[in-house]
């Protein structure tokens, strides 16, 4: 843990008139953050950017037409500067070594052993990337103002900056000065290209000491060849470490609450769309983050909350270490919750039936499948001996069987290649991603495919419910589910 920043009445003035930035600038990590961050910043600075990774793959991908992740404009963008002033490569030492500005984007996963196991971020690629550049920072290195600026992208604990100063520092006997500054992202994956575009706000964090405010100011220059000055944000380093765990902690207790919601909403006749209109028009609550779904996936809110937590348990705060905690056990039931609901819905038993779900992606606009609720929910639906047929427009075949191996189930799992096939024959279609074109799917050809009686299960509510049940569906929605069982039962008992 941090120790407590003592106040100061004496802090150097920040730098006035400082020339903006115009050197080589590298990017450790050619993941959903590190590629599509550089390739916006090559083409809104003009600068020379270049991104390493130890993958191979990953880097050809880079360089071929088929890029590594889908993000809607990121495409075009990559095409405009890759080989002008964008690059790719596996060459981490002739990158570091003619960069002043160094990006660190590589993956800081929560721990699966140890202590901290299933709390604390795991910081071993963290130390790697570390390691390389001061092996790479020695004599003829690039420095701006005698210095080498590195940049945490990644969304790393508390205190994390001081950790890598020491580690750069001693690695290279002294011979660089390093200035570590923490510069999180704040993209939704999705619409990272628009987010990037015109951010809302760019947040950097340094020491606050004379090279440190250089060092922000260096950065904030290349942030302002597109984005208005006031909403570049400085602070102090553990101040941004920390902000961006909080952001995506209030983000995640938003949905997570939302869906709590739904489930009284369910069990009273409350609808919850409804519900949430009404609130959300209170300026204080606001819409945002307030459409529930079967539960909330992607790689950053549930490795961040459980990284509060840990930084919470670390400093003897077992009671708020709890209080978010919640959140991520109610992220939990509400998966469970909806895969249950599949179940009883269907008289308590889907052996054997064809179940099409629709969407595997964690959201909508998006490859990324990590921690996604289609992974939780379809493994609940194998584990009642269902055949589960799933259809994502992005996802592929494998790496939906690369999430779904766990379960061990492999010969009831299939995927389709055409939304109409995966729903023939099938006795239920489940929508757990917002894709768009399944708001304007042919509806009628595809319950005079399916098995009789029709069920759908509106996860997200983005389906005509009314124009369903007008078709023979019997629909259930987050907003549904009572009145629904009673229904299935009379079809039962009929």
């Amino acid at each position: 843990i941090a120790p407590k920043m003592a106040a100061s009445t004496n802090m150097p003035a920040y730098p006035k008139d400082q020339a903006p930035y115009t050197g080589n600038v590298c990017c450790i990590g050619a993941g959903y953050v590190g590629g599509p961050t550089m390739a916006m910043m090559a083409y809104k600075t003009g600068l020379k950017f270049t991104v390493v990774d130890l993958n191979q793959k990953r880097i050809d991908a880079w360089n071929s037409d088929e890029l590594p992740i889908y993000e809607p404009g990121l495409d075009e963008i990559v095409k405009a500067v890759r080989g002008k002033n964008l690059f790719f490569s596996t060459d981490v030492q002739t990158a570091v070594r003619e960069a002043a500005i160094i990006f660190v984007s590589v993956n800081t996963p929560t721990k699966e052993y140890g202590f901290g196991r299933g709390r604390a971020a795991d910081l071993t690629y963290w130390e790697g990337a570390a390691r390389s550049i001061s092996t790479a920072s020695g004599e003829g290195t690039a420095l701006y103002d005698g210095m080498k600026i590195i940049v945490e992208k990644s969304t790393v604990p508390v205190s994390t900056a001081d950790a890598m100063t020491c580690v750069l520092q001693n690695s290279c006997g002294g011979t660089t000065d390093f200035q570590v500054l923490s510069n999180p992202e704040f993209l939704a994956e999705g619409t990272a290209i628009e987010d990037l575009t015109m951010p809302d706000r760019v947040l950097i964090g340094g020491q606050q000491t004379t090279a440190g405010l250089s060092a922000v100011e260096a950065l904030a220059s290349l942030y302002a060849r597109w984005v208005p000055r006031e909403r570049i944000i400085t602070a102090n380093v553990w101040s941004a470490e920390l902000s961006k765990l909080i952001a995506n902690a209030l983000l995640a207790q938003r949905i997570s609450s939302v869906n709590a919601l739904s489930a009284i909403c369910e069990a009273t006749g409350a609808d919850i769309d409804h519900v949430t209109n009404v609130v959300s028009s209170d300026p204080g609550v606001g819409a945002k983050f307030l459409k529930c779904g079967p539960g909330f996936g992607g790689s950053c809110f549930q490795k961040d909350i459980l990284n509060l937590v840990y930084l919470c348990e670390s400093a003897g705060l077992p009671q708020v270490a709890n209080y978010w905690f919640q959140v991520i056990k109610m992220n939990d039931h509400q998966k469970v919750r909806f895969g249950k609901k599949v179940v009883e819905t269907m008289f308590n038993t889907i052996n054997s039936k064809k179940l099409a779900v629709l969407g595997f992606a964690f959201k909508a606009d998006t490859g990324d499948t990590r921690e996604s609720p289609a992974i939780d929910i379809c493994g609940t639906l194998l584990g009642e001996n269902a055949n589960v047929c799933v259809y994502d427009p992005v996802v592929p075949e494998s790496l939906v069987r690369s999430e779904l191996a766990k379960f061990d189930n492999d010969a009831r799992l299939s995927c389709a290649q055409d939304v109409y096939a995966a729903c023939e024959g099938a006795h239920a279609l489940i929508v757990i991603t917002e894709w768009k074109e399944f708001k304007t799917l042919d509806f009628a050809r595809i319950y005079a495919s399916m098995q009789k009686p029709s069920f759908v299960f509106d996860g997200r509510n983005i389906l005509p419910h009314d124009d369903l049940k007008r078709i023979g569906f019997t629909v259930n929605g987050n907003r549904e589910a009572a009145e629904l069982v009673v229904e299935a039962g009379r079809v039962l008992r009929g």
